[in-house]
């Protein structure tokens, strides 16, 4: 079926277009009476508003979107997107505007869909996640002229702006707390190597080792995924000289890594600390409980909202705005080793 045009409904209700245009944009020009019956036409045809034509007229699409290159099953497990997206829709719609959210392949896909929406109006602005090593989203975007929040790390998203918190530091935090324990064999079950996030991780549990003069550690890079994590753990818990810690990049693989060491018989946290860089209910239900990083990661998705929807409203404001540093939650999961030292 046709989509329905004003041109349709003016034939409907017996009027002119100029008629419906004025009744639908809410504006002068037309009875109360003529007004609520072009509405209810409408509404009858279910007419929608073209959004390529609005934004010719000036309007905003209402709406802003956010595109995930990852695995769609991977994310679908994962607490901390859940928290976000709830967050990210809990401050937009408190203003009417929806997220159009769609999960692509990789990062190609991901670009095609930003030029694409862009050409189309489709969205007021854009939302980016998983910044990377020399990101070519970040030129695409800027190129497009549409107002753009990267949620990351800070610098290397040229003029974009940014919500995002210190991973390195939270990285040191975690590993200062094991060292005092009196761990020296730490191994770091990462995240995707070509996420700077992850990057700066590996970075820092490097620069800690020769602060605190550790004596083996490793970083695996992973796809996030309950698996890898799982089949990570394995092959460091077989290893002769295993770790006596382990840090987790996501609450799921530090879930996956604590039923891998009790299928191994490695006791947690007697044989094996762990840590994850994500707390979620998950982290907390386990026994035992695991020590993670903690954050609200609702209220960091509302944060970013309400840094887009300034964008949308003045489109040549830059805003940079870090947010509180995870904090450590200790819990069960972290001793001192077995044999100190």
């Amino acid at each position: 079926m046709a989509r329905p045009t004003i041109e349709d409904i003016a034939r409907r209700v017996g009027v002119s277009k100029g008629a419906v245009s004025f009744a639908l944009n809410g504006r002068p020009g037309v009875s109360e009476a003529t007004r609520a019956r072009i509405l209810q036409v409408a509404e009858e045809m279910n007419w929608r508003p073209h959004t390529a034509a609005r934004a010719l007229g000036g309007a905003r699409a209402g709406a802003v979107g956010l595109v995930i290159a990852r695995p769609a099953r991977t994310l679908g497990v994962e607490p901390f997107f859940a928290q976000l997206l709830s967050g990210l829709q809990a401050g937009l719609s408190a203003h009417s505007v929806a997220l159009e959210l769609l999960v692509v392949e990789d990062t190609t896909a991901e670009i095609e869909v930003y030029r694409r929406w862009a050409s189309e109006h489709r969205v007021d602005g854009f939302i980016m996640v998983d910044l990377k090593v020399r990101d070519t989203r970040v030129d695409v975007v800027e190129g497009l002229g549409v107002p753009a929040v990267v949620l990351g790390g800070p610098g290397r998203h040229g003029s974009l702006s940014s919500v995002w918190a210190d991973d390195r530091e939270a990285m040191l935090s975690i590993v200062d707390y094991l060292a005092a324990l009196g761990h020296r064999r730490i191994a770091h079950v990462a995240g995707l190597p070509a996420f700077q996030h992850t990057q700066r991780r590996m970075r820092a549990l490097r620069d800690s080792a020769r602060r605190h003069g550790l004596t083996d550690v490793s970083s695996l890079p992973t796809d996030f995924s309950d698996a890898e994590g799982a089949a990570t753990t394995r092959m460091l818990l077989s290893r002769p000289g295993r770790p006596t810690a382990i840090v987790y990049d996501s609450d799921l693989m530090a879930v996956a890594g604590l039923g891998v060491a009790g299928e191994m018989g490695v006791a947690v946290p007697g044989e094996l600390s762990i840590v994850a860089f994500d707390d979620s209910v998950l982290t907390r239900i386990v026994h035992p409980a695991l020590t993670a990083l903690s954050r609200d990661t609702f209220a960091l998705g509302t944060e970013v909202a309400e840094t887009m929807l300034a964008l949308v409203a003045e489109p040549g404001l830059r805003r940079d705005r870090r947010t509180p540093t995870p904090r450590l939650a200790v819990r069960e999961s972290t001793a001192p080793p077995a044999l100190a030292g």
